[in-house]
């Protein structure tokens, strides 16, 4: 496992992703993910399962300083009061006094960004987080929540695979010194996986196309990435991405995937994408 710097925040460049997960099977998925040697585990409000996060990090034995911990607040409670409340709600289900990174989940046009921005670094200042960042913001608002932010921001996730470019957002991200989290990072499987390009790589160095993605996400500079998986088989092949690398014309192969129309994730509420 290696780290990423970004702006002040040392990130595990693999995370655990947990949407879409419930109840005791979050609880066990994140435990043993731990005891596999994850450090870095990623929920949200949304989510609806922030009391199985923090299950699952108590049952795991690993101690809660070495686990690199992020939550999400949603779109709706991004006005100063709601944010405030929200934060303390998820601390709560949780089971913890902070987390170690808290993200604007979506932007929302109808409250104004400085207000938002502000109980972002609100939260910090207070010791609700020790660092902030933001997900699903194109270049331009990512701009605007960097100027208006008196702390660093030290990520954007969005979702980033293959088939999904998005170098626009990185260079954003790699200029302000911060880390780009792609979640969704294997699309959802299926076509992706059997894609020549990566199958091609997959035989050569002997691996899984689940990690080869994974690799071609963590071998670029400061990618990290956040897969999910229902499978407790699964979580250890995620994990085993770290003693090989891909050629630059293996780099090159998979991300001339990407093609137009492949976003997952495409709200009513979503911004104007980059």
């Amino acid at each position: 496992m290696h780290n990423i710097a970004a702006n002040g925040a040392d990130i595990p460049a693999l995370g655990l992703g947990t949407w879409t997960l419930k109840g005791a099977e979050c609880t066990e998925m994140v435990a043993e993910a731990l005891k596999l040697g994850y450090r870095h585990v990623d929920t949200a409000t949304a989510y609806d399962n922030e009391e199985a996060v923090g299950a699952g990090i108590r049952t795991s034995g690993v101690a809660r300083g070495d686990i690199f911990l992020t939550t999400k607040i949603w779109h709706t409670d991004l006005a100063p009061g709601d944010f405030r409340r929200s934060t303390e709600s998820s601390l709560k289900r949780l089971g913890v006094d902070h987390v170690d990174l808290l993200l604007i989940h979506w932007p929302n046009p109808e409250v104004p960004l400085a207000d938002t921005v502000g109980a972002l670094n609100e939260a910090r200042a207070n010791g609700l987080t020790r660092h902030i960042g933001v997900s699903n913001f194109p270049t331009a608002l990512l701009a605007e929540a960097t100027r208006l932010s008196h702390a660093p921001l030290v990520v954007d996730q969005v979702e980033y695979h293959p088939y999904l470019g998005q170098s626009k957002v990185h260079a954003a991200c790699r200029a302000a010194g911060m880390a780009m989290v792609s979640y969704c990072p294997l699309h959802r499987g299926g076509d992706l996986l059997s894609e020549k390009a990566v199958l091609d790589a997959a035989k050569a160095h002997g691996r899984t196309p689940g990690q080869i993605v994974l690799r071609w996400h963590v071998q670029q500079e400061g990618v990290v990435a956040i897969p999910r998986t229902t499978k407790k088989a699964r979580l250890k092949e995620n994990l085993d991405i770290f003693d090989f690398a891909l050629s630059d014309a293996e780099m090159k192969a998979i991300s001339a995937l990407a093609r137009p129309g492949s976003r997952l994730c495409d709200f009513r509420f979503s911004p104007k994408w980059d």
